[in-house]
């Protein structure tokens, strides 16, 4: 397990770092001068091979799930990444997004962990899907992989999301995301695992209704052949939540390795490092570790604790397996 760990989180990292420099620029300024490897500076002036929240709260989200799955202790990691900078790489937190600060503004107010996540049409930024990630290892070693989609593993998902972003649409696009996820594990082929694994969490949706309507706001993705042979210009790259699962999943189906991936993610601008995070995890989980380029993962800050503690994550993960 300890391979699947590290290449999904590392093909992560990697992709937020890539697109930390540009956050925020147009696809019209990049492509002017589009990102091809790490870059020093630019958006919030520092070094190449800095990662983001999106890494940093996945990160959070690892090391409590070492000790077994409490949203409290999540919870609490991500208080202490937003207030102390742990779990950064210079030790200060930067590009938290509106809907998290509030969920954990309700969090140190006394709400308790399931019902910080703001529920409205407003809260649903990409602020968790881009840290959902690590939950598939955990459902692995609990449920199997091909027993993934069921009601006890679903609602894990729904609850990690829901301490930040607990909106249905929300819920759905991390539904999304961590049944594609599954599917790459089984070792499928990429469109095969992408469009599997969108059927099978749409199909749960469907039959339940508290989802289903929302369900709409994903029909793109629902036709896969015709989705993949969309124009560019036609997908969007904000942080919203639809619009950033879109984006990652066109990206994986019009490339055919990790380097292009996250490259294509991140020259969508405007959310480039979440967009390129979203993608590069399940990039990293299809394609491997090795087949992230050499020189972008000695650029990662702090890339000796971040293999530690996927290591650390396996092993528990072993320890605890049912």
């Amino acid at each position: 397990m300890y391979s699947s760990i590290l290449s999904g989180i590392m093909g992560l990292c990697v992709g937020d770092a890539l697109g930390v420099p540009v956050e925020a620029l147009t696809r019209a300024e990049l492509e002017q001068r589009p990102v091809r490897n790490m870059r020093s500076f630019g958006t919030y002036n520092l070094p190449a091979g800095t990662w983001s929240d999106d890494t940093s709260m996945t990160l959070c989200l690892v090391e409590s799930l070492c000790k077994g799955l409490d949203y409290k202790d999540i919870m609490d990691n991500f208080f202490k990444w937003l207030t102390t900078g742990a779990f950064t790489p210079y030790g200060e937190a930067f590009g938290v997004g509106g809907a998290t600060r509030r969920a954990l503004a309700r969090y140190t107010s006394g709400v308790s962990p399931l019902e910080c996540g703001g529920r409205t049409e407003k809260d649903n930024g990409n602020g968790s899907l881009m840290r959902i990630l690590p939950i598939i290892f955990y459902l692995q070693a609990v449920y199997g992989l091909h027993n993934m989609i069921n009601a006890e593993a679903m609602n894990i998902i729904h609850e990690v999301s829901s301490l930040t972003h607990a909106h249905p649409r929300s819920l759905i696009a991390c539904g999304i995301y961590i049944s594609i996820a599954a599917q790459i594990l089984e070792k499928k082929e990429l469109a095969v695992a992408i469009e599997t694994g969108v059927r099978e969490a749409t199909e749960f949706y469907q039959n339940h209704g508290d989802f289903r309507a929302e369900l709409s706001h994903y029909q793109r993705i629902l036709d896969l052949g015709a989705f993949a042979r969309t124009p560019v210009e036609n997908i969007k790259s904000s942080g919203y939540v639809v619009f950033t699962l879109e984006a990652a999943i066109w990206c994986l189906l019009n490339t055919k390795n990790y380097k292009d991936c996250v490259l294509k993610a991140v020259n969508l601008g405007e959310d480039s490092d979440t967009v390129a995070a979203v993608a590069g995890g399940l990039a990293g989980l299809y394609y491997g570790y090795e087949q992230i380029p050499k020189e972008w993962l000695a650029a990662v800050a702090k890339r000796d604790y971040i293999e530690q503690l996927c290591q650390e994550f396996a092993k528990a993960l072993s320890k605890n397996s049912l």
